[in-house]
């Protein structure tokens, strides 16, 4: 049996069906769990629901015995220097797929065996790992989902983990100091595991049921909201898959299941097109717009399109935005408004509590046109989407509310009444007004 081993955590902030942690339970005397608060990793709007994380995880582990060891620098560094003040044999950590997670992996793995201590990745981060399907036909990975659907539906799945009864540290660890929050914690979203399963559950036995016919309702309450834990590994997505093919009734729960595998598909995206988040994944020759003031009115929700600005004051407010919504002011942005795809992704990922590399920027590249639509040039009519999603304007109001006195049946045009709206701008580009 090991002696001491180092359990390094980054977005996978549980102590259930936590591989890499179970496995330095199982095999090793003394297990020192660790995350390294480093300045080269973006916490955006992120920080507070960071810090609750790992204060959440620190009393999870306490609760076993343990303890969560907290250092501030470089990761690679000061894992290495905790390896040696405890004299470590081993470093586990779980596997991910950006270029800076990679960068760290590959780094980490040269000082490790240069220290000549062992260094092992594990699975957790994903349902299927990245690099476990290949198209038939060739190829290091599946550009278009639908096959990828298929294949992932098939791929065998590994035991769902239980968390650890104790957790055996050596003595005299200093615990560190947590990150400061910076900015408040956001109300509707407060972070941990406890929390984090807490919602899964609740969603699974309430709601999951609803799930296909609801999920498009941008003023109801009837989708998971769980997307922020899944980002920081609260929620293990392989647990919950598990559990959502449990409870909900057929169709139901396939078409949520459905909605994990599209995080799958752009984590195996990612592992082969690591620069994702800079260069188009598909180059079409597009010719973007240089329009701060575009930008910046889109970014504020003040594009003068009711359905735009209500997504985007959501996602200045609360950290996060409904799905449809993100689709809709993704496309206008790009498609009315022409500015480059980097400039929209970049500022949801500054805001977006469960914005990652993988999922923010393999969609907007979807949206834009240069991602892994098979119809790259498909039109997206706004007025129409705010029509049937948000039918009566409920969304709209409850973010803008500028637009209140508006006559529902306007809710979507207000631009259309002769007097237009005091304090709400004109369109930025022409509306196509629907039927």
């Amino acid at each position: 049996m090991t002696d001491t081993v180092i359990v390094l955590f980054s977005r996978d902030l549980r102590v259930h069906d936590h591989p890499a942690l179970a496995a330095a339970c199982e095999r090793a005397r003394h297990v020192i769990p660790l995350f390294v608060a480093d300045p080269a990793v973006p916490a955006g709007n992120r920080r507070g629901f960071l810090a609750e994380c790992l204060a959440d995880l620190r009393g999870s582990l306490r609760d076993r015995g343990g303890e969560l060891a907290v250092r501030h620098g470089d990761t690679v560094a000061e894992t290495m220097r905790l390896a040696g003040e405890s004299k470590a044999q081993a470093v586990y950590t779980s596997m991910d797929v950006s270029t800076l997670a990679r960068r760290r992996q590959r780094r980490l793995a040269e000082e490790c065996e240069r220290a000549r201590t062992a260094f092992r990745t594990f699975p957790g981060l994903t349902i299927v790992s990245p690099d476990a399907l290949r198209p038939s036909g060739g190829g290091d990975h599946y550009r278009v989902f639908t096959p990828y659907w298929r294949a992932w539906t098939r791929q065998p799945r590994r035991e769902v983990l239980k968390a650890p009864g104790m957790v055996h540290v050596p003595d005299g660890l200093r615990p560190g100091k947590l990150p400061e929050p910076g900015r408040e914690p956001h109300e509707l979203f407060r972070g941990g595991e406890t929390v984090g399963r807490r919602r899964m559950g609740q969603w699974l036995r309430h709601c999951v049921h609803d799930y296909a016919d609801g999920h498009d309702d941008m003023a109801g309450n009837r989708t998971s909201r769980l997307s922020p834990y899944l980002r920081f590994g609260c929620v293990s997505p392989l647990e919950l898959e598990s559990l959502a093919g449990d409870e909900g009734d057929e169709g139901d729960g396939e078409e949520f299941v459905r909605q994990l595998c599209w995080r799958d598909f752009f984590y195996q995206v990612t592992r082969a097109f690591p620069r994702i988040n800079r260069d188009d994944y598909r180059p079409r020759g597009h010719e973007w717009r240089d329009d701060d003031h575009a930008a910046r009115a889109w970014k504020e929700g003040m594009t003068g399109v009711p359905i735009v600005d209500a997504g985007m004051r959501q996602l200045l407010a609360e950290g996060w935005m409904h799905n449809r919504a993100r689709m809709i002011t993704a496309s206008f942005l790009v498609r009315r408004l022409r500015v480059d795809w980097r400039v929209g992704a970049e500022h949801f990922f500054e805001w977006l509590l469960d914005g990652d590399v993988a999922n923010n920027y393999g969609n907007w590249q979807w949206v834009a046109g240069t991602g892994n639509d098979t119809r790259p040039n498909r039109p997206v009519n706004h007025i129409r989407q705010a029509r049937r999603y948000d039918p009566d304007g409920e969304y709209v109001r409850r973010y803008v509310p500028e637009l209140d006195a508006v006559p529902r049946r306007m809710i979507h045009e207000p631009w259309r009444s002769p007097s237009g709206v005091p304090g709400y701008p004109a369109p930025m580009v022409p509306m196509v007004p629907v039927g």
